[in-house]
């Protein structure tokens, strides 16, 4: 078995020879973020990933966003280490169930998360995020909305903007489980704690919170409140980076390992792998993938 000091360095080698860039999700376990060249929530890995000018992309995530990057970059080549990191939430939406709903409301335009597969893109108008799912219901001017598929997250977005929104109710097992009684025990024990939580969760959750936000989100709030103590409302990865960017804050979770299974799939050996072999690679047929792309394009373009 290689040493993790080998593996890097043949990484390393790997990603100057094949001219790669590597994103990796905040999600991610520790060394797989220390090796990306950038890091983020879905939002900024998208934009990163329109952005990037290397030959062959390295999506540390799940399949949909790997998917996402080979969208906006027909002309690169997309590989994503674990082909079986899936995503709970994405699995609850389907093409068809959104042809049926459109069907039955014709006025109304789908803003679709980007937690979700290409074919559902393809058959949405917007896509949005986590980080600017407000911004672009404010901007779609259609009489109605349907919202799939994270049924949390239209709530949360029905309440800001005050618009009707028709939901799809898919959610996300991490952030659902996190029940209103976990915050109140963690709010008991850390009573100055500022509590910043991700729109994924629960209603009742969210209204214990102090700011509702993104993952990348999450750090500005930290940086700009100033507090030495924070409970972070979201998979329980979070605790890396924003313990990495500040040394001195205390990160406490509503319980030890609420972790998305499918986002630790990804390994040193994998990446290595990936990189060497230039596989597995994530391809979108062409038809689906200008159907989804006006729709991530026109989310980038809001948000």
């Amino acid at each position: 078995m290689q040493k993790k000091g080998d593996i890097k360095e043949r990484i390393e080698e790997l990603r100057r020879e094949r001219k790669a860039v590597i994103l990796a999700h905040n999600y991610q376990p520790p060394e797989i973020q220390d090796l990306a060249d950038y890091t983020g929530d879905s939002l900024g890995l998208a934009r990163k990933a329109a952005e990037v000018e290397a030959e062959i992309i390295v999506f540390c995530g799940v399949h949909f966003m790997a998917e996402t990057s080979a969208i906006v970059n027909p002309g690169k080549i997309t590989l994503l280490p674990e082909p079986g990191a899936g995503c709970s939430l994405a699995n609850t939406v389907t093409p068809e169930g959104i042809v049926t709903l459109k069907n039955l409301r014709p006025r109304a335009a789908v803003v679709t998360y980007v937690n979700s597969s290409a074919a559902v893109k393809a058959v949405s108008d917007y896509c949005c995020t986590s980080g600017n799912a407000v911004e672009v219901v404010e901007a779609v001017e259609a009489p109605e909305i349907i919202f799939t598929p994270d049924g949390n997250l239209g709530r949360y977005v029905r309440r800001v903007t005050g618009r009707e929104l028709i939901i799809w109710e898919g959610c996300c097992p991490v952030h659902d489980r996190i029940t209103a009684e976990m915050v109140r025990e963690r709010k008991s024990e850390f009573p100055s704690a500022l509590v910043i939580a991700h729109p994924e969760c629960r209603e009742e959750v969210l209204e214990l919170a102090d700011v509702v936000t993104s993952t990348s989100g999450m750090f500005r709030v930290v940086e700009e409140s100033g507090a030495r103590e924070v409970i972070v409302l979201t998979e329980a990865g979070m605790g890396y980076p924003l313990g990495k960017r500040f040394p001195g804050v205390r990160f406490i979770f509503p319980v030890a390992e609420p972790l998305c299974p499918d986002m630790k799939l990804i390994t040193l050996e994998k990446v290595e792998r990936t990189l060497r072999e230039l596989e597995p690679r994530v391809t979108v047929p062409e038809n689906i993938r200008l159907g989804a792309l006006l729709a991530v394009e026109r989310m980038l373009a809001i948000g």
